[in-house]
């Protein structure tokens, strides 16, 4: 919205400050600061709020980890909601509203945001930890995944020295090779951004669990997508130049700053729970991004915490039912680690650890090519 602000009126030759808006980076800094603002603004009036409505609050899984059922009963869910305003409200204000890449990630951002709330409201009002049939989110997942990746592959920019670029999959660690895999790259992305939703809904199981690793892998995209979008940079780091991508860093930095001011409530012990509402919007969010970016596989390494987490419930679910056996005491893995001796808090900052590790890994590759 100031974007357009800042092309209107320097057209006019007024008001020379504006000339700052013109910068990606500041508007990427003021979208982190704008949306770390609207979420703690909303933060303890929204959460009486919910507990009032709520009344019980989220339901814990009664099969789950003993002391959460004590410890964490009453505590309000649908925190999404904050984190989807600060988010939403970063990004109009402060990205070019006329950039496709910005409307593809807010279509799957808030459109997974809704499909979450109405799972945390049936959860909520049956006092049920069940919620919307597996099978029919998954179902609006992948057609809401689709319309976006189908939106990239439309109106997307294209690369002059690939012109393909938008339908192919670029390889980390190799310069040039792509591989066009023509409409077939519709089902490709739309998986991607489903799988990123699924998994960081099953990540977030504990206080700040999620929450941090999303901020990290949002920081680590906001990087990715201001070299991709740049043509000196990607030229220089032999990345596929991705024509104005790089505007998806203010979306990315306004998912920072709102995972920041959500984080002050949701740090140990939690005053409110993100719920589905908060990860699927967040996994598909940065689904979207990947996809967008053309770093699809690196969103394999960056969100590796992610793929654990999932993995370790795949593998626990496929194991039980062909031998009758677990591999792990509980899954997702975060909870087998409970079920070891771990602290919550002992857990819960472990895990950061390996997600800025994996983070760290992950940008590697944009040189060792």
């Amino acid at each position: 919205m100031l974007y357009w602000l800042y092309e209107h009126m320097s057209a006019a030759g007024h008001v020379p400050l504006l000339n700052l808006l013109k910068y990606l980076t500041f508007r990427t800094g003021m979208a982190l600061f704008t949306a770390q603002i609207v979420v703690m603004a909303m933060g303890s009036r929204f959460i009486r709020w919910m507990q009032a409505k709520q009344g019980k609050g989220q339901p814990i899984r009664k099969e789950g980890i003993e002391r959460h059922i004590i410890e964490k009963a009453g505590t309000p869910t649908m925190g999404g909601v904050m984190i989807l305003a600060g988010l939403t409200v970063g990004t109009l204000l402060w990205a070019n509203l006329s950039n496709v890449y910005v409307w593809a990630v807010l279509l799957v951002t808030a459109s997974y945001g809704l499909l979450g709330f109405l799972d945390d409201y049936s959860k909520v009002t049956k006092q049920t930890t069940a919620g919307i049939s597996g099978r029919v989110r998954l179902l609006l997942e992948g057609l809401i995944a689709m319309a976006a990746v189908t939106l990239i592959i439309v109106y997307g920019g294209r690369a002059p020295e690939a012109p393909h670029l938008s339908t192919s999959i670029a390889l980390p660690l190799f310069k040039q090779i792509v591989v066009d895999l023509g409409w077939f790259y519709l089902g490709f992305g739309a998986f991607v951004i489903v799988g990123a939703a699924n998994a960081v809904n099953f990540t977030d199981g504990l206080d700040g669990l999620a929450i941090v690793p999303a901020m990290i892998a949002a920081a680590a995209f906001g990087l990715i997508a201001y070299l991709v979008g740049n043509y000196v940079f990607a030229r220089y780091l032999q990345l596929h130049f991705v024509p104005g991508v790089g505007e998806v860093a203010v979306f990315c930095g306004a998912l920072i700053g709102s995972g920041l001011g959500f984080l002050w409530y949701n740090a140990p012990p939690a005053r409110i729970f993100m719920g589905d509402t908060g990860s699927l919007a967040l996994g598909g969010a940065l689904g979207a991004v990947a996809v967008a970016t053309k770093h699809e596989i690196v969103l394999g390494i960056i969100g590796g915490l992610f793929v654990l987490e999932t993995l370790s419930v795949i593998i626990q679910v496929m194991y039980f039912k062909m031998t009758g056996k677990r591999v792990f005491l509980m899954a997702p893995i975060h909870h087998h680690f409970e079920k070891l001796g771990w602290s919550e808090s002992t857990v819960v900052i472990r895990f950061w650890i390996v997600a800025v590790m994996l983070a760290i890994v992950g940008l590697a590759t944009l040189k060792l090519r």
